[in-house]
């Protein structure tokens, strides 16, 4: 159990410290947890390739525990000071690099973590040669309960990683000790290991600040908060907020905020009410020439508000009001409206910032202006030349804009600005700003040489209206936005696609049809977990609690689903009892669908934590029916483990990267269901070819 509890704290926290060294995506989040799950698997069988060499030993199990707890603090810190000398500092990393140091930095760890599960259970079996592998699966499972909640609830909100790291192993060191001094003497070996890991976690408490130390200028503010780190660097003159890795804020930054700003509340005659869903250093200040009688700015991090005040990166107004809450459920749940919606937010790339740019959200946009109010968001510019995907994602977003707006003017700035209004649009920004008499010192000094009508004319010339739009529940943006990542190294991603579906092929043709049971079990739960936070981020916004509460609910029924299984295993029909666990998943995805195609926008949080704990019971209750079917011996549960963690990893990439991206929540939803009906497909075949 501490195994697990310690397990899921270092996923989430090596989550986190990825995204902030490599500046993630959804795609970084993906190959995260396709690496450790991929890990858990290889590290289940050198499992059972290592007592085939020698008997598994309760010593060996506490020493390795001892070993564990050493290698989160090392990882972590690898992680912070590798990635500038292995990398070019500031550039960024391409899909293949970015790869194989998330698999390299998590290998030690994730190889260890997936070896111990089943060793702990040869290490009871070696006692009590009938001791039911269903068991052990129970007790990691309320490891990893714990270890999520604990995480999610109290660690993330008041320790920083490494002292959560120390919190987390501590279970662990307690557990081997107790083990050690109850069945044998305690020798100065253990002791000496016990020592060397309490050290390790001990100088992580020490390092904490000093590893987060930036290649550049000095590091004068580190905090954690639910959302991402939180650190403020600064080098000379110039400070910069850095959310998870990535420049969100700066005191010189002049370009970015007179366009974000003045592109559109220049075509407003008298600007009263604005909202402004994200905003850099010096926007409020630019605000603050039209005079508006209210500003509203959302920012769902309470504590990133906190530090921008404090550094004045965020100029306090007498019309301001900070509103903490996610964007989207705001404009949702209000009736307010306004005459300028300005979003200031990264590129799209993540399930969670993608909600901005849908059809869904503009119109909700929209419907919160008042009739000559002006919608603006924003998205990576160009200097002289538009890529292939670039191309198709402006063009995109320009489709989808014009699905909701009588006049959509596109100005390529710094960045492509938007401008979205049912009113007709001016493109002579200078020449507005001069008429209010309002001075500025980029837009009047370069904007004429910078968005000339040369560059006007090739940016609406490459506007493609074939191309599809963009839509909550067809995310084409993330699509583009992985083939972006792909062509601004020059890689394609068909080496990658193509080599992981030879080894999956070849993985597949060799394993017994308990595994595939198990194989399809584990990309069904991963990918079901993955697709509802997709779909519960669109309809309630992002609220951090509920979407750990829901994490959480698809923990949480495994342990009743394998307690569950072991009580069907004892009737000895287990193989019915399989086929009518994988018939419910089945039928258990149909109803998720039916209720996506016909109600998904007037569907209640509590359907999704429902369908989470029934999906996780079904799933749990495989585990110790497939371990039976396979024999139950040792091999069968290096193969069961390895299995579901594999078909885990893989239901998380393909979920995440593929099924959504490429064919929407609808049939991603189906896909999941196809996956199911081919692992039953396999237990039948088996069934009957065994009689």
């Amino acid at each position: 159990m501490s195994i697990g509890l310690s397990s899921v704290v270092m996923q989430l926290v090596l989550v986190r410290e990825f995204l902030a060294q490599f500046q993630g995506n959804e795609f970084t989040i993906s190959l995260i947890f396709f690496s450790w799950l991929i890990l858990g698997g290889m590290g289940a069988w050198l499992a059972l390739l290592a007592i085939r060499r020698r008997p598994a030993s309760l010593s060996l199990l506490t020493r390795y525990s001892l070993l564990l707890a050493a290698l989160a603090v090392i990882e972590v810190l690898s992680i912070r000071t590798l990635r500038d000398i292995i990398f070019l500092h500031g550039a960024d990393v391409g899909f293949y690099p970015t790869m194989a140091a998330i698999f390299g930095l998590t290998a030690p760890f994730g190889l260890l973590n997936g070896f111990l599960v089943p060793y702990s259970l040869y290490v009871l079996r070696n006692q009590n040669p009938d001791y039911p592998g269903a068991r052990i699966y129970m007790l990691d499972n309320v490891g990893d309960i714990c270890g999520g909640m604990l995480f999610s609830f109290v660690l993330v909100l008041w320790l920083t990683p490494l002292q959560s790291i120390f919190v987390a192993n501590l279970p662990l060191l307690v557990a081997a000790t107790l083990i050690v001094a109850g069945r044998q003497q305690v020798r100065p070996a253990f002791l000496l290991s016990l020592a060397g890991a309490m050290g390790v976690l001990l100088i992580g408490l020490l390092l904490e600040n000093k590893s987060l130390t930036p290649f550049e200028g000095r590091l004068i503010h580190y905090e954690e908060s639910r959302y991402g780190r939180i650190t403020v660097h600064q080098d000379r003159e110039l400070l910069t907020i850095f959310v998870d890795g990535s420049p969100i804020f700066s005191n010189q930054n002049i370009s970015q905020d007179e366009e974000a700003i003045h592109f559109p509340l220049s075509q407003i005659g008298d600007p009263h009410d604005i909202l402004l869903i994200g905003a850099e250093g010096g926007m409020l200040q630019e605000v603050a020439k039209y005079r508006p009688a209210r500003v509203d700015y959302l920012e769902i991090d309470r504590k990133l508000t906190d530090v921008q005040l404090r550094y004045k990166l965020l100029q306090p107004l007498p019309e301001l009001h900070i509103i903490h809450r996610d964007g989207r459920a705001f404009l949702a749940g209000t009736d307010r409206r306004y005459d300028a919606i300005i979003i200031n937010l990264p590129e799209p790339d993540t399930f969670q910032i993608n909600r901005f740019f849908t059809g869904e959200f503009f119109r909700l946009a929209r419907e919160h202006l008042r009739p000559d109010g002006v919608f603006s968001f924003r998205v990576a510019g160009f200097d002289n030349y538009l890529s292939d995907p670039a191309r198709l994602k402006i063009s995109s977003l320009f489709n989808t804009a014009r699905l909701h707006f009588s006049h959509v003017l596109s100005l390529p700035g710094n960045k492509i600005t938007f401008l979205c209004s049912d009113r007709p649009l001016n493109a002579d920004i200078a020449a507005l700003l001069k008429s209010k008499g309002i001075h500025t010192t980029y837009i009047s000094s370069f904007f004429s040489g910078n968005i000339t009508p040369e560059r006007l004319k090739y940016l609406q010339d490459n506007l493609l209206a074939d191309t599809p739009v963009n839509l909550d529940t067809s995310p084409f943006l993330l699509r583009i936005m992985f083939q972006q990542w792909f062509a601004r190294f020059a890689t394609s991603p068909l080496p990658f696609t193509v080599a992981g579906f030879i080894l999956l092929l070849l993985y597949l043709c060799r394993s017994r049809r308990e595994e595939l049971v198990l194989f399809s079990t584990g990309f069904v739960i991963m990918g079901s977990e993955t697709l509802v936070i997709f779909v519960y981020q669109i309809l309630f916004g992002y609220v951090y609690e509920q979407i750990g509460l829901l994490v959480t609910v698809f923990l949480t029924g495994l342990l009743p689903g394998a307690w569950l299984g072991e009580r069907l295993r004892r009737r000895r029909n287990f193989k019915k009892s399989l086929a009518l666990c994988d018939t419910l998943i089945i039928m258990t995805l149909a109803m998720l669908l039916l209720a996506l195609v016909t109600a998904h926008d007037r569907l209640q949080p509590g359907f999704f934590l429902l369908f989470g704990f029934a999906i996780s019971l079904l799933c749990g209750c495989q585990f110790p029916l497939a371990l039976t079917l396979g024999g139950g011996d040792n091999p069968a549960a290096a193969r069961i483990f390895s299995s579901d963690l594999i078909g885990a990893a893989c239901g998380t990439l393909i979920t995440s990267l593929l099924f959504i991206p490429f064919l929407g929540i609808f049939w991603a939803t189906a896909g999941l269901m196809l996956i199911k009906i081919f692992g039953m497909s396999a237990l039948a075949c088996g069934v009957r070819s065994k009689k």
